[in-house]
Formats: C-alpha cells, sequence, structure tokens
C-alpha cells in the first residue's frame, strides 16, 4: 500500500497523515484552498506527547482526482457533505473517523462496501491551519466491516497504521467498533460540553458524576439494542482512569462559539433509541443544556 490521502488535516487527519508521510508513505492531505496551501508550504507541524515535535511534508491539494489507496475521511460530520466535493476519484478504501454513526451510511451511498466502520480514540486539537497539538498518553485506531470484501485492504492499511506508530486492530463488526467509541465519548462529550468542565471536575461532584453514568447507562443500552454487546462497567471504568483534565472537541466548540457535533454525537443516540424505543433522559436532558449554552 503506497498511496494514502486524507480528508481534512485538522488535530485527528493531521496527525494521521503526519504520522504515516514520516513513516515514508506517500500521502496527499485534501483541504480548503488556502489550508492546503499553508500546508503545502510550512509542512505539518506536530507536538505530541507520544511522538514528540517533528514537521512532516505531504502533498497537499483542494481537489484529489488521482487514484489512492485509502481514503482517510478526518472531517467534522458537521462539513462532511461540502469537504466530500472535493474529491473526485474512486479510493480502493474509505476509512472514516469522525464522530457519530449516520456519517458511514452517507458513504456508502457513494462508495460502497468499500467504507468501512472505524473509529480512532484521540486528543489532538488543530490550532491554526498546518499546527497539531497531540495531548492523549494513548491512542489508537479500530477498523472494522461486516462486508468481507475490503477486509484484505484493511488488514494491510491497519499494517501501515502501526509502522506509523498508531496502534490499529481489526474490530468483530462494525456496530461493536462504531459503538465502543460512541458509549463513552457520548458521556464525555455531553458532560464536559454541557458543564464547561473536564472530566475530573465531572467526576469529584455527586450530581454530575450521576450524569456521567446515566449517560453511559442509556447510550450502552441503546448500543445493544443494536447487537454491539457494549458493557457499561467496562466503558464507567475507562473514564474513571481516565486523566482529569481530559475534555472533548464539544467542549471546545461550544465555548469558542463553534457548531459543535451535538447532532452526531447525541442526536445519533437518540434517534437510534427512538427506534428501538428506548428513553435517554440524561442524554436528552444534558443536550438540551449544551443547546442553551450555544443560543446563550
Amino acid at each position: 500500500m503506497t498511496r494514502v490521502a486524507v480528508l481534512g488535516p485538522g488535530g485527528v487527519g493531521g496527525f494521521v497523515a503526519a504520522a504515516l508521510v514520516r513513516a515514508g508513505v506517500s500521502t496527499t492531505v485534501v483541504a480548503r484552498a488556502e489550508t492546503a496551501a499553508a500546508i503545502a508550504e510550512r509542512g505539518l507541524r506536530v507536538s505530541s506527547v507520544r511522538m514528540g515535535d517533528f514537521v512532516a511534508h505531504p502533498a497537499a491539494t483542494a481537489r484529489l482526482d488521482d487514484e489512492v489507496d485509502v481514503l482517510v475521511v478526518a472531517t467534522k460530520a458537521t462539513t462532511l457533505a461540502a469537504a466530500l466535493q472535493r474529491i473526485d476519484c474512486a479510493p480502493g478504501l474509505v476509512v472514516p473517523l469522525l464522530n457519530g454513526l449516520d456519517h458511514l451510511a452517507a458513504l456508502r451511498e457513494r462508495f460502497g462496501p468499500r467504507a468501512v466502520a472505524a473509529t480512532i480514540r484521540i486528543e489532538s486539537d488543530r490550532t491554526e491551519p498546518g499546527a497539531i497539538v497531540q495531548t492523549s498518553p494513548g491512542y489508537r485506531v479500530e477498523l472494522a466491516s461486516d462486508h468481507p470484501a475490503p477486509r484484505p485492504r484493511m488488514a494491510a492499511f491497519a499494517d501501515a497504521l502501526r509502522g506509523a506508530e498508531i496502534p490499529a486492530r481489526l474490530g468483530d463488526t462494525e456496530a461493536r467498533v462504531l459503538w465502543s467509541k460512541l458509549v463513552r465519548l457520548n458521556a464525555l462529550a455531553c458532560t464536559t460540553a454541557a458543564y464547561d468542565l473536564p472530566l475530573g471536575a465531572i467526576r469529584e461532584h455527586p450530581r454530575r458524576r450521576l450524569d456521567l453514568e446515566g449517560a453511559v447507562d442509556e447510550t450502552a443500552a441503546v448500543a445493544n439494542a443494536e447487537g454491539a454487546g457494549i458493557a457499561a462497567d467496562d466503558t464507567l471504568r475507562e473514564l474513571w482512569e481516565a486523566h482529569p483534565g481530559l475534555g472533548s472537541s464539544m467542549r471546545r466548540d461550544v465555548a469558542a462559539g463553534r457548531e459543535p457535533e451535538l447532532d452526531a454525537i447525541a442526536g445519533a443516540v437518540l434517534r437510534h433509541g427512538v427506534a428501538h424505543g428506548l428513553a435517554c433522559p440524561t442524554v436528552e436532558r444534558l443536550a438540551g443544556r449544551i443547546r442553551e449554552r450555544l443560543e446563550g
């Protein structure tokens, strides 16, 4: 596997692209014209607690028309439709590293089963075009496909990620891979964004801790109605062991007045809950509080 394109070189996409370039993988970033020009001139400048500080120089373009083996889609859910207009080729494999669930169906409408389920767990932010700050002590990518055809390409891309020092594994089912992240992310994002506090402050406050636990339990119930096989206790243990300063991109977006991925994260949980006749009162209340913060 020699050709990778990354659509959306922000905190996640920029980090992945830079790591691949550093490992010798031919990589192109696809972004808005001004962002592509900045990266072409100065490269991707990464400050990582795991990889250290380095600069990588991928190819950069505002429109991709060359064939690639893998297209990594790392936009926000709110900008996915517009960003896909920059892609004028048929990649061999499409790996979406987006939050939520509904983006996979949208990608499969265009790319068919070449679009697979994938997640990344990482704290990484773009401070300016081409500048990436990665702060989590660990990170990992998981991929899965219920279709057999993409699996050889998935395995090859997982090898490429591991060669770039990004741990990667193939999951059992699409539902388990997507929901295993969403159960944790929904609780973390909704509580930290609703209260504008890091995880440690959520855990230490009795009422907010109950909200965190309720969001995990409710989201896990929806996940398991979809056959994901998620143990809520495992997710809670992970959140209890996470460092107290942990936040979320949703909290950062709300604080900065940017449109958050509230519909892609909490909205997806609520919609799938309704489809299974499951109420999620904690998630609904936290989402309402976030909307109030946005309106205020």
